[in-house]
């Protein structure tokens, strides 16, 4: 009886594929590699936008309770900014057909992102990439993810609406012109500059942009007193925690989809390949935070680790592929100390990021960028060349546009609207009264 069933799932195996070419043929390897991947950049995109969650669910837990409405309406609302934005403007001025300045700008207008005719034929299609729907998907999740970056450093004392503004900015223009110097083929591209999937490019320009803007924010009232640093704690470390282990979800189609191709043996084994060194660099960074804040502080920071995972996810973006897994675990490991050390120094100098993004996604993006050179042929002197341009180009554009928002319309709440919590006093909503004075 066994081998009867054998044999008659034999027959309906060869019988079914030889129906169902009969009036469909079957696939070229073109055919294969653009569906394959196509589908890694949807599903990795879908990976990416559920990061959206995780900064959510990570800001929400390290602001204060008052807080916490205004942080979720921020990333809702800068998520579907971005997403407006990079299709009106970002996609083609990121991966520009034609340069106004060759290498880099491109073209400002009329760029708007169209995408195939339904029904496309195989014929008719890019057959050596994916379609301009998963790419322009894969993506625009990353721009989102930039802004988020801005949106935890600055919280519980940013207005709600100077704040949007500068996600238009941000998403539409800014982050799109830097991008395409080194993913659009552009300047640092042509100079031999890596960044595999993004340490520089998504993660420090968020930094860049977030400094910035902290340092005309000013800290949040209470913070430095009397020489001091006075811990704010946040409102729900689980709901940061689980923030924290949804983002490094999202990473694998971070750094998996930009590989940016499935369709051989050789990518889908790279694409295991960096999603092993990206796990690798996240349990890392977060035992390397662990381990150093007992040491140095005699009890472990649970915030300190959580941010320790992320900087070493960070660390990775750069180059997740090449490197070993006992060369991931010590770059994702040096991002975790990086972190224990950068939020500290951060508070010297009185600058206030509420949720530790300018050490995890700038200092930790800035290492990563160079320990590129430990795994590649990467020219160190090209990688700080490239860390310095956009910094350069990203905290100076993002100063000025702060600037400009704060003379023209103000971009920080009033005292009275900072202590009774930016729930009440942005979105109407009643604060929390054993807080009203945090």
């Amino acid at each position: 009886m066994k081998l009867k069933s054998l044999l008659s799932t034999a027959a309906l195996l060869t019988v079914f594929p030889a129906a169902a070419f009969a009036n469909d043929p079957p696939s070229s390897m073109e055919d294969v590699g653009y569906i394959f991947t196509t589908l890694l950049f949807l599903m990795a995109g879908f990976l990416v936008f559920f990061m959206a969650a995780g900064f959510a669910m990570l800001e929400g837990g390290l602001v204060r309770s008052k807080n916490v409405a205004m942080q979720m309406t921020k990333n809702v609302a800068l998520f579907s900014i971005a997403a407006l934005m990079y299709w009106l403007i970002g996609f083609n001025l990121m991966y520009p057909g034609d340069w106004i300045a060759p290498g880099f700008l491109g073209q400002i207008f009329g760029t708007m992102t169209w995408l195939e005719p339904v029904g496309l034929a195989s014929a008719d299609a890019s057959l050596d990439y994916a379609s301009v729907g998963s790419d322009f998907f894969f993506q625009l999740v990353f721009v989102a993810a930039t802004a988020s970056i801005v949106s935890g450093a600055l919280a519980e004392r940013i207005k709600l609406w100077p704040f949007l503004a500068f996600v238009v900015v941000l998403t539409g223009i800014m982050y799109p012109i830097s991008g395409s110097w080194q993913w659009g083929g552009g300047w640092l591209s042509e100079a031999g500059f890596s960044d595999f999937a993004g340490s520089t490019v998504v993660h420090s320009v968020g930094g860049w942009a977030a400094l910035a803007g902290a340092i005309v924010l000013g800290p949040r009232l209470g913070k430095y007193k009397d020489g001091r640093v006075n811990p704010m704690p946040g409102s729900n470390l689980a709901l940061a925690t689980l923030g924290t282990f949804i983002l490094w979800l999202g990473w694998f189609g971070f750094n998996g989809g930009s590989q940016l191709a499935m369709g051989t043996v050789g990518d889908v084994t790279d694409v295991s390949r960096i999603f092993a060194n990206t796990n690798m660099a996240a349990a890392s960074g977060a035992v390397a935070a662990l381990i150093l804040t007992q040491v140095m502080f005699g009890k472990v920071d649970l915030t300190m680790v959580l941010n320790g995972a992320l900087a070493g996810l960070v660390s990775i973006t750069a180059e997740p592929l090449a490197p070993t897994l006992l060369q991931a675990l010590w770059i994702g490991g040096i991002g975790g100390v990086i972190v224990v050390f950068a939020v500290p120094m951060l508070d010297k100098l009185k600058i206030d990021d509420v949720v530790g993004a300018i050490p995890v996604h700038l200092v930790a993006g800035i290492w990563g960028t160079i320990a590129v050179i430990f795994s590649t042929e990467a020219s160190l002197s090209i990688q700080l060349m490239g860390i310095a341009a956009y910094g350069v180009f990203t905290f100076v554009a993002s100063l000025v546009v702060w600037l400009l928002f704060k003379a023209i319309f103000g971009i920080r709440v009033s005292e009275d609207e900072e202590l009774e919590g930016l729930d009440k006093a942005e979105l109407g909503m009643e604060a929390y009264p054993e807080f009203a004075k945090g």
